[in-house]
């Protein structure tokens, strides 16, 4: 195990150090600023900042400190950052090759530092707009439904990630946004925890002071299983809020049901948990499970609504590309797949960088019709 993460850090961080060294050469080679005063400093600025990353996300696994979180959140904005100076030295590359084959007149030393100053201006949108959580209302209509559910609203939260960038006051911000709200019930579809060393009961502890009438409750997403996800959900508990250890509930004529990421991952032991749970087929059902995946099972074992989080929607491109290369239509928003009916969240909060960039963070408020 040792052996693999050696591995795979050892592979990320070579692709940093590549990275960085494009950007630095393209700015470079169009600044013509070699031998201007400050390079030396610069390049051992860009050095430390190649392995940043890497080195306090290993620390933050083990140690919680105010001086870890300053260095962490430090690397995490400028792997951010680096994201769209990347996207800049390319762009520079391209828009100069562009200018040479059409035979147009451009000053070399003027194109980098246009797409550069363009992405540092994103940078600071992206990492402000990471902060602002919106509100988003959808309207959904089950088969069956009871008449006591009839205009009932639920709020559904998704990673949340506390830990080293987003802590206690990220909770309070986001309990004090519920409490306005005033849902009946709140769905917590996972990585409510980054699974970096924090103290856990501190951090979730806001939570204590919501009660909606038919309760809070929540599953582990991945980010909960990196290191054994029996700690996270005691702090879980501890909050006030119900776990649901892949296991059947009934809310007020609802099934709801609640199934751990580790175990949806496995096909074979999703499908049993869902058979086990015994679905009344003549009663609406609702999911909770991290991430939109195994939805043809959920949907072949009856599943009426499945609520997920996980894919972020990307938070930045190429990032939000990739995501919806990875889940199609269902990396966000609502959607249909036979009889259920699917709502990916982009969550609240960020992993890694702590930017948003066409991937707004949100709470949802799901608004039942009959």
């Amino acid at each position: 195990m040792r052996t693999r993460i050696a591995i795979f850090m050892s592979i990320i961080q070579a692709i940093l150090f590549a990275v960085h060294w494009f950007v630095y050469a393209t700015w470079m080679s169009f600044t013509g600023a070699a031998n201007a005063p400050g390079v030396s400093a610069a390049r051992l600025i860009l050095l430390l900042l190649s392995v940043s990353f890497v080195i306090t996300s290993l620390l933050a696994f083990r140690y919680s400190n105010i001086l870890i979180r300053i260095f962490y959140t430090i690397s995490a904005v400028w792997l951010g950052m680096l994201s769209f100076f990347f996207l800049a030295a390319s762009l520079s590359w391209l828009t100069y090759a562009a200018t040479v084959s059409l035979g147009l007149s451009f000053h070399k030393q003027a194109i980098a530092p246009l797409f550069f100053g363009l992405a540092a201006c994103t940078s600071a949108y992206a990492i402000i707009n990471a902060l602002w959580i919106r509100v988003r209302r959808i309207s959904v209509k089950l088969p069956n439904l009871p008449e006591s559910w009839k205009g009932r609203v639920a709020a559904l939260v998704s990673d949340v990630h506390l830990g080293h960038v987003r802590g206690r006051g990220f909770t309070q911000r986001i309990v004090h946004m519920l409490l306005r709200l005033r849902p009946d019930v709140v769905f917590i579809t996972g990585d409510l925890f980054d699974g970096t060393s924090a103290n856990l009961e501190r951090v979730a502890k806001p939570w204590v002071h919501l009660a909606p009438p038919l309760g809070a409750f929540f599953v582990a997403g991945n980010h909960e299983e990196f290191s054994g996800h029996s700690k996270y959900l005691d702090a879980v508990r501890a909050s006030g809020i119900r776990v649901l250890d892949n296991e059947k509930i009934s809310l007020d004529g609802v099934d709801l049901v609640g199934v751990h990421h580790g175990a949806l991952v496995h096909s074979e032991t999703f499908r049993s948990i869902l058979r086990k749970a015994s679905l009344d087929p003549k009663r609406p059902s609702i999911l909770l499970a991290h991430a939109p995946d195994q939805l043809r099972i959920a949907e072949e074992e009856g599943i009426s609504l499945q609520l997920s989080g996980h894919t972020h929607r990307g938070q930045f491109f190429p990032w939000t590309w990739i995501t919806s290369r990875i889940y199609g239509p269902f990396v966000y928003g609502l959607k249909r797949l036979g009889r259920l009916l699917v709502y990916t969240t982009s969550g609240a909060g960020t992993w890694g960088p702590p930017m948003r960039l066409g991937a707004a963070p949100e709470l949802v408020l799901i608004h039942f019709e009959s």
